[in-house]
């Protein structure tokens, strides 16, 4: 580059000025990828705003990593934090011990694995979160700007976390002192662009403060998909908060179960697991089996009765085409009593008087909508359309009874009077909507979705839970898991109408 026209001194500044933007544009860049190397990280640095930055040191003798991070907060859409990364491919896995030094200020101050597609401040990421007080949950962003939220486990300071990527899938796990880790629950799916950063973090939770946590045994690899060849299945009963969708892992077990109810006492959750009726506390722990007599084939549509005092299953056991029946039985176990005398018949309501059941039929070919007596007698006819009719509900004042109905082409919610009458078109959506349930108070309804290429709802598939507004018909995200079939059947509202629970699933490899 030549210039003409001017002395030295002008020159000499201009060219300072060019070595000075080369050099912001080194820092620019340095900024958005953070520190050289540190041990098994290829870069560290502050994510988000923070007014005082953190730092990554290695403990090559001791393969410890010690990091100081500041930030307000690592939630809502924008984090702010110390992060130590490598970008990475594939199925990964990540695990460490975490021990946080001193007592701390903020019993929220975070110590994470971390799988984060950016470095920016509201990127999409995964994460297992220690906090301060013990509390371990699966904090994740499923989009860039969304908001956080997150699954708990119970377990309570454990000794080594870890987070596992398979696909989409993101897997929460945990250890104690044997070191053998277990599934912790939840298995949301967040879509990452290869490569994302893989690693570990600190927030302190007090935007003017910096925290530290040391990270030891730190196990950071790609994982082969070809495990995925015989997976294992993993059911996961989880509890959401009806306000925030923040959920919380109470049991987790391999194998498949389904269909979690709310008991009346609101201490624990009714589930079926193996053609048997199960119950297990609201905060987690031992299981305990209902004694339903001969009725050892019960699938997941079961029910409690207003009163609480009695308990609705379908089963098959005595039907001599193994097709499914309706019974009755004390809520405390007992022999069940027959209600419905033709099969197949599957229960989805119970009347808020307790005098009526809704059930669905399939007589001649078609799934229909029918009521019958809760003492049993004749069944009545509620529904006529060609498609398939299922998922009946009564609204909690006994008004209407809500269903989903493929008589458009493809599922949706409709709704009818009590008596049948007057049935009409409630989502207009393309995703298929089926079994909508109502909070105590009738202002909200929960439904889940499938995408519009699944027909019916099998198990194993990628759907949302969501939840529409009766005041203005607005419909939100709860979330978006690996469920279907088993996953909320049937009314799984608190009695206090604040949480709701269901059931998600995972696939592990071996």
């Amino acid at each position: 580059m030549i210039w003409t026209g001017i002395g030295e001194f002008e020159m000499a500044k201009r060219v300072c000025v060019l070595i000075m933007l080369a050099l912001a544009g080194s820092l620019g860049s340095w900024a958005q990828e953070g520190r050289g190397p540190v041990g098994a990280f290829e870069g560290s640095g502050d994510v988000g705003t923070v007014i005082h930055s953190g730092s990554v040191t290695f403990d090559a003798s001791k393969a410890t990593y010690t990091i100081a991070g500041s930030g307000e907060n690592m939630w809502l859409a924008a984090d702010a934090f110390q992060f130590a990364w490598k970008k990475m491919s594939g199925d990964v896995s990540l695990s460490a011990e975490i021990s946080f030094t001193g007592t701390g200020k903020n019993e929220h101050r975070k110590a994470v694995v971390m799988v984060r597609q950016s470095l920016d401040a509201d990127s999409a990421y995964a994460d297992v979160a220690l906090h301060g007080n013990g509390l371990t949950s699966l904090q994740f962003r499923d989009e860039k700007g969304e908001t956080t939220h997150e699954v708990q486990t119970i377990v309570n300071s454990p000794h080594r976390v870890k987070i596992e990527k398979h696909g989409a899938y993101f897997t929460m796990w945990v250890a104690g002192e044997d070191g053998k880790f277990v599934l912790a629950g939840a298995s949301p799916k967040i879509a990452m662009k290869e490569p994302f950063f893989v690693g570990i973090g600190v927030c302190s939770h007090e935007k003017d403060l910096v925290e530290q946590a040391q990270f030891s045994k730190v196990d950071m690899k790609n994982m082969s998909p070809g495990t995925m060849a015989a997976p294992k299945l993993y059911s996961i009963m989880e509890i959401v908060n009806a306000e925030s969708f923040d959920r919380r892992t109470i049991y987790v077990a391999e194998g498949r179960f389904e269909a979690p109810n709310w008991m009346p006492d609101r201490k624990r959750l009714l589930f079926n697991r193996n053609g048997k009726i199960e119950t297990i506390a609201v905060t987690g722990g031992a299981t305990q089996t209902i004694d339903t007599g001969f009725a050892l084939h019960c699938n997941n549509d079961h029910g409690i009765s207003p009163d609480g005092k009695q308990l609705v299953v379908s089963d098959q056991t005595r039907n001599a085409d193994h097709k499914s029946q309706v019974y009755i039985l004390p809520i405390t176990g007992g022999e069940p009593r027959l209600i419905t005398k033709n099969a197949p018949s599957y229960w989805h309501g119970w009347s808020p008087d307790g005098k009526t059941l809704a059930f669905i039929g399939e007589r001649g070919g078609e799934f229909d909508v029918y009521t019958v007596a809760a003492e049993g007698g004749e069944e009545t006819r509620m529904t006529t359309a060609p498609g398939l009719d299922d998922g009946s509900e009564y609204t909690p004042d006994g008004k209407f009874i809500y269903m989903n109905s493929e008589r458009t082409g493809h599922m949706q919610i409709w709704r009818m009077k009590a008596d049948g009458s007057e049935q009409e078109q409630v989502t207009f959506g393309e995703l298929n909507d089926w079994f909508p349930h109502f909070s105590p108070d009738g202002s909200e309804m929960v439904f889940i979705s499938f995408d519009p290429t699944v027909k019916g709802h099998p198990e194993n598939k990628d759907v949302e839970l969501r939840m529409m507004s009766m005041k203005d018909k607005k419909i939100r995200v709860v979330g978006r898991l690996f469920g279907g079939q088993g996953t909320m059947n049937v009314p799984s509202w608190s009695p206090d109408g604040k949480e709701f629970a269901f059931v998600s699933y995972a696939l592990v490899p071996e």
